[in-house]
């Protein structure tokens, strides 16, 4: 089975032509390509299909075969694919995702495909959105204790519920350790959550270790990156409504306006292309 590998700020992903491998088991074939010892290797696995409210529909599983709703990082990468293997061809087309349908534009310098934007659609702060078991209208700076420790947490729902935590040293959390906590912790998010550590560097720039859920840690998250830049500026730890995020593993800029709509913008790069024997 041919497949490509794509990464995009350092998370990294398996694609499948869906139009032409149709009836696989998407949960299994996770699990086993994404195993980063017997397999490929990668944060998820996504496949295309034809959408009959879209131009095309993307179906994303993490590396441990779980479904998710949306991935930032995994879209911007699921977009050149779609458009190098000329499945869409257009340079402006829709996707639709278990989180609605988003828009993509492509932007060229020099013929080469340089960034993906993504139209990422609204940022919801309802707690019951999440969900969350905390009975608040919004989740903003709320204490919990986490293996001992008393943290400030924030979450939002962007396509898929995020967790974030506003740090001034990262020596004082251990972003495995508590981010694995944080996801399962079911009393709280009965569908578990994926979990940022962000710090202000300045007005306009924020640096991001991301948690996954569903994937443990990764270089980068979309998404997080989303959700961290609105409650940065939500909490006025931010004035800019232009962010640099920097992930662990590349850059990802974020647009929001006053009703926190964002548009992400970054890159998305090909590793290689392969058979899948097992």
């Amino acid at each position: 089975m041919k497949f490509s590998k794509l990464q995009a700020a350092g998370n990294d992903f398996i694609l499948i032509n869906g139009m032409e491998k149709k009836g696989l088991d998407l949960e299994m074939l996770a699990k086993k390509m994404c195993d980063r010892h017997f397999g490929v290797g990668a944060d998820g696995l996504m496949t295309c299909e034809e959408s009959e409210i879209a131009d095309i529909k993307m179906n994303y599983y993490n590396s441990d075969g779980s479904r998710g709703e949306m991935c930032g990082n995994g879209i911007r990468c699921f977009s050149k694919f779609i458009y190098d293997n000329k499945i869409v061809t257009k340079e402006r087309f829709s996707v639709e995702t278990d989180a609605g349908i988003k828009n993509i534009v492509l932007t060229f310098k020099e013929d080469e495909l340089k960034y993906i934007s993504v139209n990422m659609g609204r940022v919801d702060f309802r707690s019951e959105a999440l969900p969350c078991t905390i009975k608040k209208d919004s989740i903003l700076e709320e204490k919990i204790i986490v293996e001992g420790q008393e943290i400030r947490i924030s979450s939002v729902l962007m396509g898929v519920p995020h967790t974030v935590i506003v740090v001034d040293d990262y020596k004082n959390y251990d972003v495995d350790r508590l981010g694995r906590a944080i996801e399962y912790s079911t009393d709280i998010f009965p569908r578990k959550t994926n979990v940022n550590f962000i710090k202000v560097i300045d007005d306009g720039t924020i640096e991001i270790k991301t948690w996954e859920r569903g994937a443990s840690r990764t270089l980068g998250c979309g998404t997080g990156s989303c959700a961290s830049a609105a409650i940065a500026y939500k909490l006025g730890k931010i004035k800019s409504k232009k962010v640099k995020m920097l992930a662990e593993g590349g850059v990802i800029f974020i647009e929001l306006d006053e009703d926190y709509n964002i548009l992400m913008r970054g890159e998305a790069e090909t590793i290689c292309n392969g058979e899948f024997l097992k």
